[in-house]
């Protein structure tokens, strides 16, 4: 069969280009490839009792299927220019802002009314920031929550399922040009598509240089963003958390001037396994439902890493550290900060009598044999300048997992339509190294259907 449009990929970016397509333009024909599950069966076994770690599905429920890696996040959508991705130099600030609060009033109408939406402009916590050589960026955020953000996708799902064709568990190991347009190889036969629209997340960072190599579109070596998982008592950050939920604090090292910055904040939330091709990492998710919410709260610390020459594969680099996380501690290290700061690894005993009640199942051990000192060095550093706005963030029973790794895949070279040198295949969401949030994947997915849908309008 051949479609109007072919989308690869069911995550923020693939979900609102198929939305936006079939809306504006019903009689359009529309297929989303998937790799993993469709929502309701993304399960991941590992439930902390009988399977405590990754045990390598075929699909992993956590990264891939309807909703992508957003899908058990906490759904936080910030509406921001100043981080999250760059997609306003391709398409103007105004557009992506304007972009970013439509996709949030679809959120809202899809079942995340009532969730709260918080600001940092006019925050007091700017001014103390300043005053202790920290930097608040400001953004506008949604917090959906986890089981929020569940229900909306569900709610988009059904939406979409009559008017859309989704394949799941149905990978695509190909894209192919033709006469018309585009044909998409899996191992069930071949698909063509007039128009091709890839959305495959960072998950699919390997495959989408393949792609590009295969159909020689040129790309740029990107960032990876590392550090550790950071777990307090909550009410050491909720002044903070109550006024502003996210806050995005960057600090200038001392020593190296890298910068630090905070990322992904889940106050009264929990540590969770993530499975990156095949590496156990770290990550956050928080609730809405008050009777989810825990007496903790955690939050990433990074390091970006830029390299250029001879060695350019940003992601290989994180991607041996996680490996060698997991082959110290079986997966995921959990370390006191008191411990890092004397030299000494933790163990049970120690983590189990001190006042931080871990939330995520991890190996004891000493992050000083995983991270590169200069990363580590940047992370204590912030812990301390942390400390001066939230005491006790320093406290010798503070928890850091790690590794936490961000990668990002490389940018692939676009017009400001977001459309490769190849007429009607476009890339879009963090698979581009373009986006690398949840607001700017789903705004590139409309800027795109609406594109292509003026483009019909026009012939």
């Amino acid at each position: 069969m051949t479609y109007d449009v072919v989308i690869i990929g069911a995550g923020p970016g693939g979900i609102f280009s198929a939305y936006e397509l079939v809306k504006k333009k019903p009689e359009l024909k529309v297929a989303v490839f998937e790799s993993g599950n469709e929502l309701k069966k993304r399960n991941c076994p590992i439930d902390g009792e009988k399977v405590k770690n990754c045990i390598h599905c075929a699909t992993c429920a956590i990264m891939n299927g309807f909703g992508g890696a957003g899908a058990f996040s906490d759904g936080k959508y910030n509406i921001t220019n100043d981080f999250g991705g760059t997609l306003h130099a391709y398409i103007g600030k105004k557009k992506a802002i304007e972009l970013m609060e439509y996709v949030d009033e679809l959120n809202v109408k899809y079942g995340g009314e009532g969730t709260k939406m918080y600001s940092t402009a006019g925050t007091k916590f700017k001014k103390t920031c300043m005053q202790n050589k920290l930097t608040l960026l400001e953004a506008s955020v949604r917090h959906l929550g986890t089981d929020i953000n569940y229900i909306v996708l569900e709610n988009i799902y059904d939406e979409l399922k009559d008017k859309v064709d989704f394949f799941f568990r149905t990978p695509v190991q190909s894209v192919e040009r033709t006469k018309d347009g585009y044909r998409i190889i899996t191992e069930q036969g071949a698909t063509e598509g007039r128009q091709c629209i890839i959305s495959v997340g960072r998950s699919g960072s390997k495959w989408m240089e393949k792609v590009c190599a295969d159909l020689e579109i040129p790309t740029k070596s990107n960032r990876v963003d590392l550090g550790v998982r950071v777990e307090i008592p909550a009410v050491i950050f909720e002044d903070i958390t109550d006024e502003l939920y996210e806050s995005k604090i960057v600090y200038r090292t001392e020593k190296f001037e890298d910068d630090v910055r905070t990322f992904c904040m889940n106050p009264n939330g929990i540590v969770v396994n993530e499975n990156t091709n095949g590496i156990i990492t770290v990550n956050g998710h928080s609730f809405e439902d008050a009777s989810k919410k825990t007496e903790n709260t955690n939050f990433a610390l990074l390091v970006a890493k830029h390299f250029s020459e001879p060695f350019k594969d940003s992601n290989g680099y994180g991607e041996s550290i996680a490996r060698l996380s997991n082959m110290l501690g079986g997966g995921v290290i959990v370390q006191r900060f008191g411990d890092l700061e004397r030299g000494r690894r933790s163990t049970h005993k120690r983590i189990e009598e001190g006042n931080v009640r871990p939330t995520l199942s991890a190996t004891p051990g000493d992050l000083s044999l995983v991270l590169p000192k200069r990363i580590l060095d940047g992370i204590i550093e912030m812990i301390y300048a942390l400390d001066k706005i939230a005491p006790g963030v320093a406290n010798d029973d503070t928890l850091l997992y790690g590794v936490e790794v961000k990668f990002y895949n490389m940018e692939v070279e676009l017009d400001d339509h977001l459309e490769t040198r190849h007429k009607g295949l476009f890339v879009i969401g963090d698979g581009s190294g373009v986006t690398h949030s949840l607001s700017h994947a789903s705004a590139s997915g409309v800027y795109v259907a609406d594109h292509i849908i003026e483009e019909m309008g026009s012939k």
